[in-house]
């Protein structure tokens, strides 16, 4: 894993080739972009959460003078706060203006954190978050991913009653798209030759596809529903009502359309409940927003908190939330699949994350690409998936190497990192929940400053 760019920050691939590799940026973070309006439901659309996560990558690379290779997708962590918002609502309408106004606050967390971070400097940081307690952290962010990315292997097959996956027809099928999914992106990434070994998720996806396509073919031939894991719904929707203009192009769903009706319904005790919803997460999620620029520094051998500095990530993250909930209703952070993404293909190229989100834009009005993005099965993303969480984990473990494990305060500041963060120690308090992986940073952070503080009394 020894750091060899192919494509540096500065470095602008040629027109053609940046085209491909933005689209392999865009269906390494598809998926999860999409899924959480999925997840929060009530009306919210996919295509308008791609359009703002694709405005809050361009903030985000304003904020941070394009140079920073990450694209920002809707953040999961938020989830809560976003079913709160329309919980508390008394009307659909007010929940859009709600998310809106909570993007808003947990903006202006990061705003607030920023300007301490300008005036002070970050060494504090590096003093409270080592390699040690970093390290940890970012192979969590990976491993926590690993049981998505094989619920998405299997993702036509059955569960029995101890949590093992079923080998049935459909089971076998996915497990094989899948399979063929992951050979592919990493025999391309290992032995291609030029283009191949910088697009190997594309050939991967492509791949995949195609196997679930003759699988599909088969059981329509057949009658065998339990090869058909290629849907075609979205394609269906398309036509549904006649060929149309918005066969081809359609106008997104944006959240403040929406929003702008529940103005009317609007009071302060509900703004009050929306803050509650998202602040505290916020500051939670920038204890996870450092854990990426450190590992996605480590993978690019520059640290991204001083250049282009903490604080400017900070504010690009935070004010690309705001502008990407203002029209999909998701904050946005900066994409673990991204940073794999970049660690694999030793693209860091910023001219490509920009072209990826200028893409997402125009992609979230054609119509047809949506709908194939939509249909693309589960299980071919989830064998792309064993490979972008695979890297997150081993960049974390990399970091690790550099820390002596013979010294005990070392070894159980990782060790109350990893367990917890692997058993899943998600906390709700009230209605804040702290994520696993947030609550693992904390108790390493003070189990590290405890352990450290002690050896040097015995010293």
């Amino acid at each position: 894993m020894e750091n060899k760019l192919v494509y540096g920050i500065h470095d602008k691939p040629k027109f053609g080739a940046m085209i491909v590799f933005a689209i392999q940026q865009l269906l390494a973070i598809l998926a999860a972009t999409i899924a959480v309006p999925a997840i929060v439901g009530n009306g919210m659309s996919a295509s308008a959460a791609l359009f703002g996560a694709g405005v809050g990558t361009i903030v985000y690379q304003l904020f941070t003078k394009f140079r920073s290779p990450v694209f920002l997708g809707s953040s999961f962590a938020f989830i809560g706060s976003m079913v709160a918002a329309f919980a508390g609502a008394a009307s659909a309408s007010l929940g859009f203006l709600g998310i809106i106004l909570g993007a808003i606050f947990a903006g202006l967390v990061y705003v607030v954190i920023a300007i301490i971070v300008k005036l002070v400097g970050v060494k504090w940081i590096n003093k409270l978050m080592p390699s040690v307690v970093i390290g940890p952290t970012v192979a969590l962010i990976g491993l926590s991913l690993a049981g998505a990315a094989i619920k998405d292997v299997f993702s036509y097959g059955p569960q029995d009653g101890n949590g093992s996956f079923v080998m049935s027809g459909s089971a076998w099928v996915s497990f094989i798209c899948a399979m063929v999914t992951l050979f592919v992106v990493t025999l391309c990434s290992t032995y291609g030759k030029k283009m191949t070994k910088l697009i190997p998720f594309i050939i991967g996806i492509l791949a995949g596809y195609a196997v679930g396509m003759i699988f599909t073919a088969i059981g329509y031939a057949t009658g065998n529903d339990a090869l058909k894991i290629v849907d075609f719904a979205p394609f269906q929707a398309l036509v549904a009502d006649g060929v149309g203009v918005k066969t081809f192009i359609a106008v997104p769903q944006f959240t403040f359309l929406e929003a702008i009706k529940g103005v009317k319904d609007f009071d302060v005790s509900y703004l009050a409940t929306v803050a509650v919803a998202y602040v505290p997460v916020a500051l939670v999620v920038f204890a996870e927003h450092i854990a990426d620029h450190k590992n996605l520094s480590s993978i690019i051998d520059q640290d991204l908190l001083e250049d282009p500095g903490l604080h400017r990530t900070l504010l690009g993250d935070g004010v690309g939330s705001i502008a990407g909930a203002f029209f999909g209703g998701c904050p946005n952070t900066t994409y673990g699949e991204s940073v794999g993404c970049v660690a694999i293909t030793r693209n860091a190229s910023v001219a490509t994350i920009t072209t990826t989100a200028i893409m997402a834009l125009l992609i979230s009005f054609v119509s047809p690409f949506v709908a194939f993005l939509d249909s693309i099965p589960g299980c071919v993303m989830g064998g792309v998936c064993i490979t972008l969480y695979g890297f997150i984990a081993v960049s974390g473990l990399k970091m690790i190497q550099k820390v002596d494990l013979e010294d005990n305060a070392n070894l159980f500041t990782v060790s109350a990192i990893l367990i917890p963060g692997i058993g899943g120690m998600a906390m709700a308090i009230g209605k804040v929940t702290i994520t696993a992986i947030a609550a693992s940073l904390i108790l390493g952070i003070i189990v590290n400053i405890v352990l450290h503080a002690k050896k040097k009394d015995q010293e």
